[in-house]
């Protein structure tokens, strides 16, 4: 392999493919001019198949197209539709006591709450990419307003419904782990010790109570001091979910000057997750795992969805950074040839979501309540920005 023309050629595509075909797709079908915000209930030709609103993608969305207007090119379109979105998630998506809504109508009426705060924290990481490319410092304070917001809501018992019932006790992998990217991201357009301090508390978290060595694992759930709960659902493994986890503190490592520590432990996770995660049958990453080797229970256990994909493309990139260990490149290369030669539509534009674990197509729509533009365009924008990096490492 020749290392600089491989990564220079996956530079290239990145950028290709988000201009040309992802972003293109997104605001021919999915940008509600007449209401503000963005559908993603498309179907494989882009066609709309529910008004239905996801909350989580108006932040999620209003960041992408800032973060690539940052680190791509300066594309005014791009800051307009992510000023639209921004816009309908201040009139709309918050309740009356904070609290932002999961589902909302085509003209911004409340459909559904769930327990959560993942609206929130894309919302701030929104309204801190959009401060970043605009500079109206009013976003950045906007921004850390609705992560401590967030960390309030966690913090305030009985605020959120409980998912178990009373006694039943148990912390989750999911929110500790998002709240070190909204850190990160917050923490490039606003001075706040707390933000360096969510990060830190996260990732003493899932060192301390989430790793467990002795499965070789990151797990989702665990007891309220770590413990292990040999439960289908306390030895669930989500690949992709650690995957993602190991590259945040990548780049948290990254920013500390390669911090050897954090490096360790991104590693670590990183190489336990893609040795529980890729398929060595039919290739691509499997959704679940159980860590005793038991039969995983959830419905989607073993296809391949498009995200898991996504960030194992991202880590890798990350980890050869980081080390210049070749065999993070050709991970790279493994998981670049799959998820190509699988998830993209030959036909329509973007990529298809959700396959069976033989890499055949389940069910074709580009986008739902849950899949729409995110995980892909981030992968692109930070695989060409990763590949920037290493092709200047390379010259040095």
């Amino acid at each position: 392999m020749n290392k600089k023309e491989y990564v220079r050629s996956w530079a290239e595509s990145y950028k290709n493919d988000l201009t040309n075909n992802i972003m293109p797709f997104w605001l021919e079908h999915g940008w509600d001019k007449e209401n503000g915000g963005i559908y993603t209930c498309l179907n494989r030709d882009g066609s709309l198949m529910d008004t239905t609103k996801s909350v989580w993608f108006q932040g999620r969305w209003a960041f992408i197209c800032a973060f690539a207007y940052n680190n791509v090119e300066k594309n005014q379109e791009w800051l307009e539709a992510s000023k639209s979105a921004i816009d309908f998630i201040e009139k709309y998506c918050f309740d009356q006591d904070g609290h932002m809504y999961f589902e909302v109508s085509a003209t911004g009426q409340p459909i559904r709450k769930r327990r959560y705060v993942f609206s929130e924290t894309f919302a701030a990481i929104a309204f801190a990419e959009y401060s970043k490319a605009t500079g109206d410092r009013h976003y950045a304070e906007r921004a850390l307003q609705v992560f401590h917001d967030a960390q309030r809501f966690l913090a305030t018992p009985g605020f959120l419904p409980a998912k178990y019932e009373k006694g039943v006790e148990a912390q989750s992998h999911s929110i500790i782990m998002i709240l070190i990217n909204v850190g990160s991201r917050l923490r490039e357009v606003i001075d706040d010790p707390t933000l360096t301090e969510q990060i830190d508390k996260s990732i003493a978290l899932l060192r301390q109570y989430f790793m467990h060595p002795e499965f070789k694992a990151l797990l989702e759930t665990v007891g309220m001091n770590g413990e292990f709960i040999d439960t289908n659902a306390g030895r669930i493994i989500n690949p992709g979910h650690c995957i993602e986890t190991a590259w945040f503190i990548m780049e948290e490592a990254k920013l500390r000057k390669w911090d050897k520590s954090l490096l360790d432990t991104a590693l670590t996770i990183f190489d336990w997750s893609w040795d529980w995660g890729w398929d060595k049958l039919y290739g691509g990453i499997i959704n679940f795992r159980d860590c005793r080797n038991l039969p995983a229970q959830d419905y989607s256990q073993d296809m391949k969805f498009w995200w898991p994909q996504c960030e194992t493309i991202i880590a890798s990139l990350y980890a050869y950074l980081g080390t210049d260990d070749e065999e993070y490149l050709y991970r790279h290369q493994r998981i670049s040839e799959w998820t190509y030669a699988h998830f993209p539509d030959k036909d329509y534009p973007e990529w298809y979501g959700y396959l069976h674990r033989d890499g055949t197509v389940a069910q074709p729509a580009k986008g739902n309540i849950f899949k729409g533009p995110f995980h892909i365009p981030r992968m692109m924008i930070k695989g060409y920005m990763l590949c920037q990096e290493i092709l200047q490492k390379m010259e040095e």
